[in-house]
């Protein structure tokens, strides 16, 4: 018999409506179109605190050598990524510590796509924004203003700290 007390699987579908596509990071390439990366937020718990997604890097988006506040995981399940100069084929799985950092990431001329884990606060923090600008102007390309985005009402939006 079922016990009534205890919490029930939650499950989800990549094209469940409730779980919408976010664009979380923008660029504008050489060529003068624009680049993503797209997020699916999976679950997103506030205790304990963790955030599951399937991401989308299109073509060439770069991101910043960052880390989170907390152990994350990346895998890359199709497409192809540079990070920090390590080749991330699909089936690359990326373990990054609590305090670890990882980056740039640039995606390859298919793009990539990812699940992720981070087991504790999601948001992340940045370093060596030299690294960061020298991709960016070796492919021609500038950030853009983050997206706005729905961060669940016991989060905050600390996004703006790296504007």
């Amino acid at each position: 018999m079922a016990d009534s007390t205890r919490p029930t699987p939650v499950f989800r579908h990549l094209d469940d409506l409730d779980v919408p596509w976010q664009a979380v990071k923008s660029q504008r390439n050489a060529d003068g179109t624009t680049a993503h990366v797209w997020e699916k937020w999976l679950a997103f718990s506030p205790d304990p605190q963790y955030l599951s997604l399937y991401a989308r890097y299109d073509p060439g988006m770069i991101v910043r050598r960052h880390g989170h506040n907390s152990p994350h995981i990346v895998f890359v399940l199709a497409g192809d990524l540079d990070v920090g100069g390590h080749a991330c084929p699909a089936g690359t799985h990326i373990e990054l510590p609590d305090g670890a950092a990882f980056g740039p990431i640039v995606a390859g001329p298919e793009g990539a796509t990812l699940f992720e884990v981070m087991m504790g606060d999601p948001r992340s923090w940045g370093d060596d924004p030299q690294a960061f600008h020298a991709a960016l102007a070796e492919r021609g390309a500038e950030p853009l203003p983050d997206p706005p985005l729905e961060f669940p009402a016991w989060l905050e939006d600390l996004r703006r700290h790296w504007a």
